[in-house]
């Protein structure tokens, strides 16, 4: 059948997808919009194979708090270019990986375990499909889940950074600002270790090592 300009702009409508794709997802379908929007998904999987080389350096943290202030995930999903960042079909989606984050239940880390089984349960398709309408490389890096009695997130740099912290305790108003002004200073100040048990003893033997001879090469610490 024949392709009209106006199944051509529903098409895109529906998949985001570029004109001429859509046109020849209608053509190759008889202008079927099921079978076209198929066509478009094996399409982006496709796409996504080829860029599967390149790297998604730019990207956003979302967050998610729920059940009353006690249950949170954060979650870094990288795009290939900071446009696609700023884009709000991205930033949409990254905010929806994070609340599936937290619906899993599982507890997070760096592409390994949690994230692969996100993926698998039905995230993989959706981000062929965001590639597609977007049109780069994207990657779920990592995500973390916290609860307690209360917690607070703070995002900064548009963002690029991203903080969640969980407490025992108190869960008023009061205690809800407290954190997220830790937030904040973590964010600031960006520490690798939470707490000195945290760091290997031989990181803190060469952390002592470099503090001192900082100081004696520094003449103004000098006695």
């Amino acid at each position: 059948m024949a392709v009209t300009a106006s199944m051509v702009k529903e098409l895109r409508e529906m998949t985001g997808a570029g004109m001429m794709d859509c046109k020849k997802a209608l053509s190759a379908t008889d202008g079927d919009f099921d079978k076209a929007i198929e066509f478009l998904r094996e399409k982006g999987l496709a796409t996504a194979e080829k860029k599967a080389g390149r790297i998604a350096a730019e990207g956003l943290v979302a967050t998610t708090i729920k059940d009353g202030d006690k249950v949170a995930a954060i979650v870094e999903v990288n795009a290939e270019t900071d446009f696609v960042a700023k884009n709000e079909v991205f930033q949409a989606f990254v905010q929806d990986v994070a609340d599936k984050a937290l619906a899993s239940g599982a507890c997070g880390g760096v592409n390994g375990e949690d994230v692969q089984t996100l993926l698998d349960g039905g995230l993989t398709e959706e981000f062929a499909d965001k590639t597609l309408k977007i049109g780069e490389k994207l990657s779920f890096r990592r995500f973390e889940t916290v609860e307690g009695d209360c917690v607070a997130s703070y995002i900064h740099g548009g963002g690029r950074i991203g903080v969640l912290v969980a407490a025992s305790g108190a869960s008023d108003a009061a205690a809800k600002e407290a954190l997220t002004n830790v937030a904040m200073q973590i964010a600031a100040m960006n520490p690798q270790y939470i707490a000195k048990e945290d760091i290997s003893a031989e990181e803190l033997a060469k952390t002592k090592e470099i503090t001192i001879d900082s100081a004696l090469n520094d003449p103004a610490s000098l006695p």
